[in-house]
């Protein structure tokens, strides 16, 4: 990889405030020109998740070798479509070319606003008549990944996402366009190319759909549609692929819609942000905005800064970061919600500004945003593994969060750092943290305090049964461990399912204002954590020593500790 080009300066330390260039994409990759905006809006109850079906359930779908090619577009080939004479009948095997391996072996090279210079080449053949009823993809788009469309029947096509850039692997993100629809008809989906042997669309996870004639004329946004919902293996190839199926009716005849495994929310919609943050005069009092470096493609990592003005001596610091893996969105908004309500004039929020200086990285990975990969940045490995290694040129969002701690810490205790994720297997919100098992009794119960407070604060969204505590040799360069190796005593990853809750009642999806109310609900925990008042920290202290003895077997004051006992012996 080409090391960094910018200017060397102390690690970790913020650049001059920020500015809001286009955002820049490897050359190879080509960028339609229009301009990709949703609606927010919140349905006005709970959508259920549907009723699972088995692999036995799966319906039957036709191969993609008796069918037609309607999308093609892959980074260094273009995009295009079959004509009309490499329809195959069944009984002719097909030239339909098996899918790449998006540039497997070679790595990025350079990087320009726009993408591929020079004139886009065509998806899609014009359509035959007002008659013919194909659908019209498209996905190259920010955070758009759909590689391949191949029509196998009237109203029924098999998708195929691109892998992460670099790589031949990590399809889950998917994110994409299609034009021309009917209303009428039942088209059915299949995702021939998912990575993951579990899914949550296993669960009653759906799809979400956006219809743009909805959002123009009924205020409707992003929806959760979809049924008889499969995820299944495919074959019996090597390494295994897994597919998603799924039918819909769509609510309109000719609508331009989009289907997206989770709310997106891209780089553009981040730098919307920021900038509407810079320019009001309120927020900026107490907030700046800075670059903590740029992406391997020159796209900026900002961090923001947010105390109450006036010294800062006495302070503690907080860390939080998201979106390492670009495919979390829920990332992202749980992270707007927390940014909304620090930013807010509520009492609790101007609290927290006296207590805490605030060291925010909402994008630690734009590059993967803007491209639509899944887990991986444009070094084609995962950043969130990349932690403690001396390669800034490689991984220069996470080497230089890690270095921006080390300063923090030489000047104050960082008492909490949190990573926000997204988890694709597991229902509901839940913490990983950090017990070694080498501690005393009362520090590894501390490390259980702020998840087992969060639960109380959130008790129809997050799980402390589901929290896991174990710091694995596969999980060293994680952010999560990494900063608890530097010296920050509760450092989290806070994992936001794909789907939705089944807790309080629940078992529906979350919408976006769940998802950013877990912003909220993270200070609020936070004050309760760091309260002068020990009755609140006491409390939570008994409580999780009492649920290590259930765990063990022993009813809480038989005698007897847990504190010899590993956290691998903990969770199992």
């Amino acid at each position: 990889l080409a090391p960094s080009t910018q200017p060397w300066r102390s690690p970790g330390e913020p650049q001059a405030p920020f500015s809001l260039p286009a955002p820049r994409w490897p050359v190879e990759c080509e960028v339609i020109q229009e301009t990709i905006k949703h609606i927010e809006w919140v349905p006005p109850k709970p959508e259920p998740f549907c009723p699972p079906m088995g692999p036995e359930q799966a319906l039957y779908t036709l191969s993609e070798e008796q069918g037609i090619v309607v999308y093609h577009s892959s980074p260094g080939n273009g995009a295009q479509r079959s004509t009309p004479e490499s329809l195959h009948s069944p009984q002719t095997p097909s030239t339909v070319p098996a899918p790449p391996t998006a540039l497997q072996g070679s790595c990025f090279i350079r990087a320009r606003v726009g993408g591929a210079p020079g004139p886009l080449s065509s998806p899609a053949a014009p359509l035959e008549g007002p008659q013919d009823t194909t659908l019209l993809f498209e996905s190259r788009f920010e955070s758009g990944n759909l590689q391949k469309a191949i029509k196998v029947g009237p109203y029924e096509y098999v998708l195929m996402l691109r892998p992460d850039l670099y790589t031949a692997k990590h399809t889950q993100w998917f994110y994409f366009r299609v034009q021309n629809t009917r209303q009428e008809p039942l088209y059915r989906f299949t995702i021939a190319n998912m990575a993951k042997p579990k899914s949550l669309y296993g669960q009653g996870l759906r799809p979400l759909l956006y219809s743009q004639r909805d959002a123009q004329s009924r205020g409707i946004g992003w929806r959760r549609v979809g049924t008889d919902v499969c995820y299944y293996r495919g074959g019996a190839g090597e390494p295994p692929l897994f597919r998603l199926s799924w039918t819909v009716r769509f609510p309109h005849d000719r609508d331009t819609c989009f289907f997206a495994a989770c709310y997106p929310y891209t780089y553009s919609e981040l730098r919307r942000y920021l900038r509407a943050l810079a320019a009001d005069p309120a927020r900026s009092r107490y907030c700046t905005v800075q670059a903590l470096c740029h992406s391997l493609a020159g796209n900026t990592v900002y961090v923001l800064t947010i105390t109450s003005p006036g010294g800062a001596a006495g302070k503690q610091a907080v860390v939080v970061s998201a979106r390492a893996h670009p495919g979390e969105t829920g990332g992202s908004w749980a992270m707007r919600g927390f940014l909304d309500f620090l930013l807010s004039a509520h009492a609790d929020a101007r609290l927290l500004r006296r207590l805490f200086i605030f060291k925010v990285v909402p994008m630690l990975n734009p590059d993967g945003v803007v491209v639509g990969n899944s887990r991986c940045s444009l070094a084609g490995r995962d950043p969130n593994r990349a932690y403690g290694m001396a390669l800034p040129g490689s991984f220069p969002g996470v080497w230089h969060l890690w270095a921006m701690v080390q300063r923090v810490l030489a000047e104050r205790e960082v008492v909490l750092y949190c990573d926000f994720h997204g988890h694709s297997r597991k229902n509901n919100v839940f913490m990983y943290g950090c017990d070694a098992g080498r501690d005393g009794a009362g520090t590894r119960l501390h490390q259980r305090v702020f998840p087992l407070m969060l639960s109380k604060n959130a008790p129809d969204k997050f799980s402390f049964s589901s929290c896991k505590f174990q710091v694995q040799k596969s999980k060293e360069r994680t952010g999560r461990v990494s900063m608890w190796r530097l010296g920050v005593s509760h450092s989290y990853t806070l994992e936001v399912a794909f789907s939705g809750s089944t807790l309080g009642g629940r078992s529906s999806h979350f919408s976006v204002e769940d998802l950013e109310s877990l912003g909220r609900l993270l200070c609020d925990t936070l004050l309760d954590f760091c309260d002068p008042a020990p009755a609140k920290l006491q409390q939570c202290l008994v409580e999780a020593n009492a649920l290590l003895q259930r765990q063990m077997g022993r009813e809480p004051g038989s005698g007897g500790s847990w504190s010899d006992v590993s956290p691998s012996e903990l969770e199992s």
